[in-house]
């Protein structure tokens, strides 16, 4: 028997600012080490930690007057944000509140150093850091230390050819490099293989609706250790939904 009701883990006492409320948080990571949640509260544009062990009920302020959208933890328990006001993404280490920045920081625009409208973010084990460059209608990879960033996806701007995204959001990177990216306008996910000048789309590309091989505006993914695809369908005006898929 599968439990089909959730559990309130951080926020339910309405839209707020108080430490025991959210307003439209738009991200959420799991922090292994301390058992909490670490939530991309964005109305309060702060970033907050919440303690998962039970009887505690309010939060720790990691971070505020951020415009933060996207989070991601490496293996060395950094903390890697994108601000949407500073077209950046800067690495944390818990408790410190000014952090570096690894990708973007010169101004809002679409050169190699820039970004406009980060939202997700991805790292890997190198400490590369991809971004889903949401308003360049690409994604950017910014190898640890660069100054500038390389396009990987998109980049030939907003569009629904092979070659381009349209509003891109969630993002995932295997060990192989092939980069999974929700690009939401077009109402579907697509597969970068490494080095490759244009995309497939694994799921959606059938027109927005409701259908099973359907979206509207996807823009959230991840996988489970089985392969399975789990996509949040649910942008403005979305689906309301998460839908699971079976990739190839």
């Amino acid at each position: 028997m599968s439990d089909t009701n959730g559990q309130v883990v951080a926020g339910g006492n309405g839209q707020g600012n108080r430490l025991d409320q959210l307003d439209r948080p738009t991200d959420v990571l799991i922090d292994k080490d301390t058992d909490s949640l670490i939530i991309c509260d964005r109305e309060n544009r702060r970033v907050v930690q919440w303690s998962r062990r039970s009887g505690t009920t309010q939060e720790e302020i990691l971070i505020d007057n951020i415009a933060c959208r996207g989070l991601a933890m490496d293996d060395q328990r950094y903390l890697y944000i994108s601000d949407n006001d500073k077209h950046e993404v800067r690495r944390y280490q818990i408790g410190d509140k000014n952090g570096t920045i690894v990708a973007g920081g010169n101004g809002k625009g679409d050169g190699l150093n820039q970004l406009n409208w980060p939202a997700y973010i991805f790292v890997d084990q190198q400490q590369t850091v991809y971004v889903s460059d949401n308003s360049n209608h690409r994604v950017m990879k910014w190898n640890k230390g660069a100054k500038e960033g390389i396009v990987v996806a998109g980049g030939q701007g907003k569009g629904n050819a092979l070659t381009q995204l349209s509003r891109p959001q969630g993002l995932f990177v295997d060990t192989l490099g092939i980069i999974y990216v929700a690009d939401s306008n077009n109402d579907r996910v697509m597969r970068w293989p490494k080095g490759a000048k244009q995309g497939t789309v694994i799921v959606g590309g059938n027109g927005k609706g409701a259908g099973a091989n359907q979206f509207k505006t996807p823009i959230g993914l991840s996988f489970d250790r089985h392969g399975n695809l789990y996509i949040v369908d649910g942008g403005f005006l979305g689906n309301d939904r998460v839908q699971r898929f079976s990739i190839e």
